[in-house]
């Protein structure tokens, strides 16, 4: 399983990014895609999840209204689109998958994942 996180880079508050993770090397049916961050000297965060096969999604309440995950099934693709950025959003994000189907509150604990990508940084700028 191979995890691919790409589109991070560096924007001034109040601008937007893409971030794209490509999943290659399973079926992703039933299965869960999250977004998550780390800024230095902090805790991982949850951002945001999409259950694969339903669409369900859920946020973290520091980015809900701000950042919209989606999916695109035929290419295993997940986006966050990041609007209204914050210097506070500065962090690496990773995107990860839950083999396990639960309910969506599940996934806001990255215990709960099995697989990570390698991180993208994202960095604001004031």
């Amino acid at each position: 399983v191979q995890l691919q996180a790409s589109g991070g880079g560096l924007v001034q508050a109040g601008g937007s990014l893409r971030l794209s993770c490509a999943a290659s090397g399973l079926t992703l049916n039933n299965y869960n895609m999250g977004w998550f961050r780390q800024a230095p000297g902090k805790e991982r965060e949850f951002v945001a999840n999409i259950r694969w096969n339903d669409g369900s999604i859920g946020y973290g309440d520091s980015v809900k209204g701000r950042f919209t995950i989606s999916r695109e099934r035929a290419k295993n693709l997940v986006y966050l689109q990041m609007d209204s950025l914050r210097p506070e959003d500065t962090a690496v994000y990773y995107c990860a998958i839950s083999r396990r189907y639960a309910g969506m509150g599940y996934y806001t604990d990255q215990s709960r994942y099995d697989h990570w990508g390698q991180g993208t940084q994202v960095t604001v700028s004031s």
